[in-house]
């Protein structure tokens, strides 16, 4: 499979691009110009664009791909918003080729709260969490919107706090909900899920909450 990966220089795409390359995927990695990338392996391509605010720079990375997967994100809450505008160029150079499988990330206070969950973090750290970012969630409600009304076979990934933690293989994952007190996973794992969601069915056209 090829597959092409916008955020390929953070946290999350980062982890993407070398677990694909090791499961033997093609990869595309997309990266802006002005970063520093010196991952090398005859699997991969490297697109340097000038940024994510326009389709048409992109439309030589997602060429010939069988699937997308975005790590793009506001890495702080003044990184202003940056999910939204990258997805919708994403959205529209993956149709401009006809490529339909999309997995993107988002976050888990976008998805329901379960309802076994504590008293305390129903009512007082969810709110505030919220609260404390919320143009974050704000600019994720837009790009999620973007995508479900799509065209594409998509699938959100929705993470609580994300660590650095080493992969582990070893998550839970409730797909149109949360999971259930679960307040961590590491970048490494959330990555794989996203791989693991591209042959599977039962995530097409659906969030996914992830978490320890």
């Amino acid at each position: 499979m090829k597959i092409t990966v916008f955020g390929a220089t953070g946290g999350i795409g980062g982890h993407v691009v070398r677990q694909a390359l090791d499961a033997g995927h093609k990869v595309a990695a997309v990266v802006r110009a002005s970063s520093s990338y010196d991952v090398e392996h005859p699997s991969l391509e490297v697109f340097r664009v000038p940024g994510l605010t326009e389709a048409e720079p992109l439309l030589d990375a997602v060429d010939g791909s069988d699937a997308v997967i975005s790590g793009v994100g506001p890495r702080g809450r003044k990184d202003g918003p940056v999910a939204s505008g990258s997805t919708r160029s994403i959205l529209a150079a993956m149709s401009a080729h006809g490529v339909r499988r999309f997995v993107a990330v988002s976050a888990a206070p976008l998805g329901p709260v379960p309802e076994d969950e504590s008293f305390l973090n129903r009512r007082l750290l969810l709110p505030f969490i919220n609260a404390f970012a919320a143009d974050v969630y704000a600019d994720l409600r837009v790009m999620e919107a973007e995508i479900v009304s799509s065209a594409t076979d998509w699938t959100i990934v929705r993470p609580p706090k994300l660590t650095n933690k080493s992969l582990s293989g070893n998550y839970r994952t409730v797909i149109s909900g949360n999971v259930s007190h679960g307040y961590t996973i590491s970048r490494a794992d959330v990555a794989d899920l996203m791989l693991a969601a591209l042959d599977n069915p039962a995530m097409i056209n659906q969030p996914v909450g992830v978490a320890y």
